[in-house]
């Protein structure tokens, strides 16, 4: 099995809404974003996926994050945009765009600060 990824991020600002704490306030992040990519059999040069494919597919999706209010994002509308939240609307997403004959999103991880983290999977 082989495994790779990549790393990007996106600044953006949330709240969380009923809790009990500062970050019920609106306030940004430097979120910084893992994308894990796994599969069985290399193409015919030896890569799992070309880093320059994977980094396109999540390009878009960055954009689309980068420098907004997540609290205003579809996505979240009615949902906390917790870290949790984040990994798992990220691996969904790329997972409908990336997803590959011979390799699948495996995880994908958001750093919310340096030292705090969430991970989604299936």
């Amino acid at each position: 099995m082989y495994e790779l990824g990549i790393t990007t991020n996106f600044s953006a600002a949330h709240h969380l809404v009923a809790y009990p704490g500062a970050c019920a306030v609106l306030h940004g992040h430097n979120w910084k974003i893992e994308i894990f990519v796994r599969g069985e059999t290399l193409d015919e040069l030896g890569m799992l996926i070309d880093f320059k494919e994977l980094k396109g597919s999540v390009s878009a999706l960055m954009e689309e994050l980068d420098h907004t209010d997540l609290n205003t994002h579809p996505e979240f509308v009615d949902l906390n945009p917790t870290s949790e939240r984040i990994a798992h609307f990220l691996y969904r997403r790329l997972s409908e765009d990336a997803d590959g004959d011979r390799y699948k999103i495996a995880r994908v991880t958001v750093h919310e600060t340096p030292g705090s983290l969430a991970s989604y999977w299936e």
